[in-house]
């Protein structure tokens, strides 16, 4: 007999790789804009997560407990250093990627800002920033991008 005090854990049989259960993660895409037609876009840096050298509008994962307004200002404030005057939730998607695996929620939001305010706030994700007319982006874009300012036109529209 042990002197252990904590209980015996008899642990079933390991569980094969496709059978552990995964969840999507809930990201706030946001699509900065000045208010005139304008959008916000990053190149994305030698550090960024996925696809270095596209341009793409700003992203973070929702955190526990957070609103998504609450969400969207902290996200934009890191990444453009500036805070939003107006948040719009204009669209929900379902984004399953290969590579890399992920599966997100991303719920999009138009975001104006004040563009003399806008900059860099993570270098090591981002190395540029420009401001665009939805008709006129830059290359090479996001794999993500397009359908997110398909949404926000959509959203300017109604």
């Amino acid at each position: 007999m042990s002197n252990d005090p904590t209980p015996n854990v008899i642990a079933g049989p390991p569980q094969p790789a496709e059978q552990v259960r995964r969840t999507p993660s809930v990201s706030c895409v946001f699509i900065c804009h000045d208010g005139d037609g304008r959008v916000l876009l990053a190149r994305r840096g030698a550090g960024a997560r996925d696809e270095p050298g596209t341009w793409d509008c700003g992203a973070g994962a929702l955190e526990y407990g957070e609103s998504f307004e609450t969400a969207v200002a902290r996200e934009v404030g890191e990444e453009y250093t500036t805070r939003p005057l107006e948040i719009a939730t204009i669209g929900v998607r379902n984004v399953l990627r290969e590579e890399p695996s992920s599966h997100w929620v991303a719920v999009i939001f138009a975001v104006r800002v004040d563009p003399a305010e806008a900059a860099i706030g993570e270098p090591h994700k981002f190395d540029e920033l420009g401001w665009f007319s939805p008709d006129a982006l830059p290359y090479p874009m996001h794999s993500q991008l397009a359908e997110s300012i398909r949404l926000f036109r959509a959203w300017q529209e109604a």
